[in-house]
């Protein structure tokens, strides 16, 4: 851009140049050395100057003005009147320095239309460099954000990687520890060799105890393995469409190798049949099943299949029952002393979900609210043969205010909600009767989940999303301490 307005500037001073010599210098040429300056009206509008003779009539005049209105010098010359004189050497004179004058102006007409040219050029390249910086901008701007959302996206990751750290360290712990119950049960089978090969040799209850304990710390530590911290959810999978809004359904987790019968019960009162199907697969192709009707209404969506026999509360009480498949009796039933029913303490969505009973890892748990606790949930570990209460932790979770809730390794899982958004929110750690708030993303694809159960064979949720049975995957973090063992 620079070039350009220099060839404009050097124009516009030789312009004035030639105007400043016309209007001093041509007067003098033809003898007009007597002048008078009169300036236009209105305050110089026209930025004119006239050089006016002293005898009008045997004089000539000129005119000049360095810019007219569109920027252009214009320069007039008048010539005097014809007299006898007008063929002598002056006029001659006045003729030749006329058609100087009128060379000069077509020179300046070229050279303004040439300026006027370059500048409309300068004008446009102008227009072309500001378009040009502006995408330079826009794609410096754009770069920004881009490595913006990328450190973000890897921040993000890191953060996600680092608890990883402490949890690879305990796994290295881990190896070593089951390398020494390696080298303990190489020691083990050598001594059980010798011990055939020389009786007595070796104190035989002392080795035994040695086995025991063994067993023992092994029985230990692949329990601890099974369990772990919930750390994320998968998306739902849909394994049926059928029944009404409310219900439940479940396999049992203790059930024999083989066994993967499925358990289905419609409603959430008022019903006393459970469906049996012989396997997952005829429970997604058909509706060939078994059919079982319970001595007494259920309430709520909280039954659980657990070795063999299904327990559940009991319609409008706080009973829980405990009702065998096999005989079809009921072989255990047990009020949970001050335990809310009907309506009282329910989750959010309602439905006579008064009281949940659950299964995982350490076995049965009952899960409900009482007036002690005003109306926050309890939980109550149950023996599932008396169904007697061998230990209770009182938490400050409102039930109400629960969408569902499941447990997982003795810690209790709460959503905050049953339909829209929802997501796992509030953990209970019944090992350390400590709480804590997580965010967990639970996907509720269809928009009203009334049951929510794990089931520990299986590492998944069980749930009841308005009439379609659905299955969660679940993510665990699973941490052995040695020290423990």
């Amino acid at each position: 851009m620079s070039v350009p307005l220099l060839k404009i500037g050097v124009v516009l001073s030789t312009m004035a140049m030639i105007t400043n010599w016309m209007s001093q210098t041509l007067p003098s040429l033809v003898g007009l050395n007597t002048t008078k300056l009169t300036a236009a009206q209105g305050g110089y509008p026209d930025r004119s100057i006239g050089v006016l003779p002293a005898n009008p009539e045997e004089s000539w005049q000129v005119y000049s003005s360095a810019q007219d209105s569109e920027g252009r010098c214009v320069c007039t010359v008048v010539a005097p009147q014809q007299t006898m004189c007008s063929r002598d050497a002056r006029t001659k004179q006045l003729r030749q320095l006329l058609e100087k004058v009128q060379n000069m102006t077509q020179s300046i007409q070229v050279l303004d239309q040439r300026t006027q040219r370059d500048l409309q050029y300068v004008v446009k390249m102008e227009d072309q460099l500001r378009g040009l910086e502006t995408k330079f901008r826009q794609v410096e701007e754009n770069h920004k954000q881009n490595i913006a959302k990328q450190y973000k996206a890897i921040k993000a990751k890191m953060a996600e990687l680092r608890p990883l750290i402490p949890v690879l360290e305990e796994y290295k712990a881990d190896a070593r520890l089951v390398q020494q119950f390696k080298e303990e049960v190489q020691n083990l089978t050598s001594s059980l060799s010798l011990l055939q090969q020389e009786m007595g040799a070796y104190d035989y209850d002392d080795l035994h105890s040695r086995v025991v304990s063994l067993e023992e710390r092994l029985r230990a530590c692949m329990q601890k393995l099974a369990c772990g911290k919930l750390t994320g959810i998968s998306d739902s999978i849909t394994i049926k469409t059928s029944g009404s809004r409310f219900g439940s359904w479940m396999t049992d987790p203790l059930a024999p190798e083989g066994d993967t019968r499925v358990w289905y019960m419609d409603g959430y009162h008022n019903n006393r049949f459970v469906r049996e199907y012989k396997s997952m697969a005829d429970f997604m192709t058909s509706d060939n099943f078994t059919s079982h009707r319970l001595p007494h209404p259920w309430s709520g969506t909280g039954q659980v299949v657990y070795n063999g026999s299904i327990y559940f509360n009991k319609f409008q009480s706080n009973m829980i029952i405990k009702f065998d498949f096999k005989t079809s009796t009921i072989s255990k039933s047990q009020r949970l002393d001050n335990a809310g029913y009907s309506n009282t303490y329910h989750y959010a969505w309602g439905g006579h979900s008064d009281i949940d009973l659950m299964v995982d890892e350490g076995g049965l748990w009952a899960v409900y609210a009482t007036n002690q606790n005003a109306g926050n949930i309890v939980i109550s570990k149950l023996h599932p043969l008396t169904l007697h209460i061998i230990q209770t932790w009182t938490t400050n979770h409102p039930r109400r205010s629960a969408g569902e809730s499941f447990m997982i390794c003795g810690t209790l899982y709460v959503t905050n909600g049953y339909s829209g958004g929802t997501k796992v929110y509030y953990a209970y750690h019944t090992n350390s009767s400590t709480y804590e708030y997580i965010d967990i993303v639970l996907q509720n694809k269809y928009s009203h989940i009334s049951m929510l159960d794990y089931n520990p064979r299986d590492r998944a949720l069980y749930g009841w999303n308005n009439g379609h049975q659905i299955l969660y995957n679940v993510t665990l973090f699973h941490v052995i301490r040695s020290e423990q063992l």
